[in-house]
């Protein structure tokens, strides 16, 4: 294709939570820039989440990136210079039920990215990861930081440790400029209601109970979506090659804890929380030191946990 963008992006999983949002953000900011969004459309990606649908310096391609046909069909279209890859199966309940699929999308399907992206000098490989990665923290043991080893528990956290490795090895081996961040939980507006949020706040809405998994001790670091937006930009632009940052909120609370905000914001009591069997091999606790993306890419959260909960109970209450 014939442009005189400075660089054609690809990034897959764009109609999914985290992508649609940075899409959004990042195709009004860069105008210099053209993106192609590569999403398979399965059950959590919505292209209705897209706002910048009509813009010039974007086009979507449905494409799974398990088939490598229709992955070189779009090098040979649209010869992206970078890939900021989001896509992936996500939900740990769905990896305990079927973890061969996660194996399939997150650990085959980065491998054939990676290797178009060695074969087609990519500028940068931007891989999205998680801070599930590094397992299970005890309550009273520091924030663990990128050089602490990888111990994922679950096929899910499995699956994307495993893709890193790989991106890994695509820097060690043949100088694929690359970058990974890994986050902690995300927040915000279009959520899938899969995940706790925002089905927590879709049935407190909704006047059903809550289902909590075992005593609701468990902690989790929560991001709001525009946060980790940011910090992925940041990474992708300032990042040094082969590096790893940490990309955190800094708002650890047990489950139980975030349930209750929940409840005071929806107008519901505590007699919607439903105990449910833990889930197996529940993760304690996950916590990140971010200090090295503070230090290197000097990113910093912005939005409070109280501001992006208001905000994201306001965007369910008025599509419920």
């Amino acid at each position: 294709m014939e442009h005189t963008y400075q660089k054609t992006i690809l990034v897959t999983g764009g109609a999914g939570f985290i992508g649609s949002n940075y899409l959004n953000w990042a195709v009004a900011k860069y105008p210099q820039y053209f993106f192609i969004n590569l999403d398979a459309l399965t059950y959590a990606a919505d292209l209705k989440n897209i706002a910048v649908a009509d813009a010039p310096n974007y086009v979507f391609v449905k494409a799974d990136i398990r088939n490598t046909k229709a992955l070189l069909d779009i090098w040979k279209k649209h010869s992206p210079t970078d890939v900021v890859h989001f896509a992936a199966e996500s939900h740990v309940d769905n990896s305990i039920a079927w973890p061969r699929i996660f194996v399939e999308t997150n650990v085959l399907g980065t491998q054939n990215l990676l290797e178009l992206a060695r074969s087609n000098g990519v500028k940068r490989f931007h891989h999205i990861s998680t801070d599930e990665v590094y397992g299970s923290l005890d309550f009273d043991a520091p924030p663990t930081d990128e050089n602490a080893p990888l111990l994922p528990n679950s096929p899910y956290s499995a699956s994307k440790a495993a893709a890193e490795h790989l991106v890994r090895s695509y820097n060690k081996t043949f100088g694929l400029d690359t970058v990974v961040t890994r986050s902690s939980n995300n927040y915000g507006p279009h959520q899938h209601p899969e995940k706790l949020i925002p089905l927590f706040i879709s049935n407190l809405l909704s006047g059903k109970k809550v289902p909590l998994y075992g005593t609701g001790k468990n902690i989790r670091d929560w991001i709001f979506v525009d946060d980790h937006v940011l910090g992925i930009d940041a990474a992708f632009h300032k990042g040094k090659g082969g590096e790893i940052y940490n990309l955190g909120g800094g708002n650890e609370l047990e489950n139980i804890d975030i349930t209750k905000k929940l409840l005071t914001l929806t107008g519901r009591d505590e007699s919607a929380i439903e105990y449910v069997t833990d889930r197996l091999g529940h993760d304690l606790r996950y916590a990140l030191d971010c200090r090295k993306a503070k230090r290197e890419l000097d990113w910093t959260p912005h939005k409070s946990l109280e501001e992006g909960l208001r905000e994201t109970v306001a965007f369910y209450r008025g599509h419920t």
